[in-house]
């Protein structure tokens, strides 16, 4: 086992801590406060090769694989998880899926403008009563010969209000089962595609979230992904990718907040003292490098097998259940070090905690990852 990394991961990863510092940290409390999408900085993003890591460079992409994705999201996700989000899913999910399950033609027409950031993609699975229970898709596709015609609602759909290409998941054949599903390519414009209000968030407060409406949208059946029925395949697929983007946000959330708690305790005095020298707070930041360290391992594990073209299924769905609890329980303790100080914004933590939650809940909940997990144990 080699747990070092190359020269060029340790550039890559320098470089996106430089510009989590540098780009993102100044205006992070008032993007959250405003709940402002960071356009400019995704096109900035976009010009570092942030918003197509993995993509071939023949369609404009960075060519790299999943170890650097995983750093770029970590240090990404220390500062701003709002941002980190619009990269994972228009990697994981958008720019993967083209690239992995599109023809030719669709990835010619898509890949150069996402992988730059001149586009933004987002992934249309989740719906009002679709979303740990993806089979039950109420968005209908109905096949009209040379075209599609789509009709229902999706929600919480990350980059919903910026996006530019959406990747549609809809029943075409509703006694098929998941068998019946297919994905879509939707472009931003198209009649009857209604963006519906911004959510207002507990965390993540500077991506977009929204609900979106199909309203007999035609679809040319050129922009069908796969073959008929692929979607709920293709679905699956993307997201187990998706995980690993996921669990290295959480990562990253974890251990922003351990960096600030750190360097807080050890300018903070209390009793004489700076409070890093009480064993009550050593311990804790004992704890929380320990757990940190743990989950980098389970995310590594997981990036690690997808560039070696093992199946990725289990261990992105380990490493995501593991970071995201690891990001929840230690932005507690973060906010718990810094004291009051922890509880106002000023001060980042408050903050990094709000964000955590969601890396539980989206890309798949932990009791699904543990369904993911269990069902694999069990087959052996």
């Amino acid at each position: 086992m080699d747990f070092s990394l190359t020269e060029e991961h340790i550039m890559i990863r320098d470089a996106a801590r430089d510009f989590a510092q540098t780009e993102l940290l100044p205006g992070v409390v008032e993007r959250d406060n405003a709940q402002t999408f960071p356009n400019e900085l995704v096109r900035k993003m976009g010009d570092l090769g942030f918003m197509g890591i993995m993509v071939d460079p023949k369609y404009g992409g960075s060519g790299m694989d999943a170890i650097s994705y995983v750093l770029i999201m970590e240090e990404l996700s220390k500062i701003d998880a709002s941002a980190s989000v619009i990269v994972s899913v228009n990697n994981s999910l958008v720019c993967y899926g083209i690239e992995t399950y599109g023809n030719e033609e669709q990835r010619q027409k898509y890949l150069p403008k996402l992988a730059t950031g001149e586009f933004v993609g987002a992934f249309c699975l989740s719906e009002p009563e679709a979303g740990s229970d993806a089979t039950s898709q109420a968005t209908t596709a109905i096949d009209k010969g040379d075209h599609y015609v789509i009709n229902g609602t999706k929600n919480w759909i990350t980059n919903g209000g910026r996006g530019d290409v959406y990747l549609v998941i809809a029943q075409t054949d509703r006694d098929k089962g998941h068998k019946g599903i297919n994905a879509f390519i939707v472009e931003k414009g198209a009649e009857g595609f209604h963006i519906g209000p911004k959510e207002d968030k507990l965390g993540i407060r500077g991506s977009d979230t929204h609900t979106l409406q199909f309203n007999d949208v035609k679809v040319p059946k050129e922009n069908r992904i796969g073959v008929d029925g692929f979607g709920f395949t293709f679905a699956m697929k993307t997201l187990s990718g998706g995980r690993i983007g996921i669990a290295a946000q959480a990562l990253g959330i974890a251990a922003g907040g351990y960096e600030l708690a750190l360097k807080y305790s050890k300018v903070r005095k209390a009793f004489g003292t700076e409070i890093c020298n009480h064993q009550a707070i050593a311990f804790k930041l004992a704890d929380m490098y320990t757990e940190i360290e743990a989950a980098r391992m389970l995310v590594m594990k997981a990036a690690w097998d997808k560039d070696q073209g093992n199946n990725y299924d289990m261990s992105s769905a380990m490493a995501k259940l593991y970071a995201s609890k690891v990001a929840m329980e230690q932005t507690v303790e973060a906010v718990q070090i810094h004291g009051g100080n922890g509880f106002v914004k000023e001060y980042h933590v408050e903050r990094l905690m709000r964000d955590a939650k969601i890396t539980q809940i989206y890309e798949g909940t932990s009791e699904i990852q543990k369904i993911v997990i269990s069902r694999g144990v069990i087959k052996g």
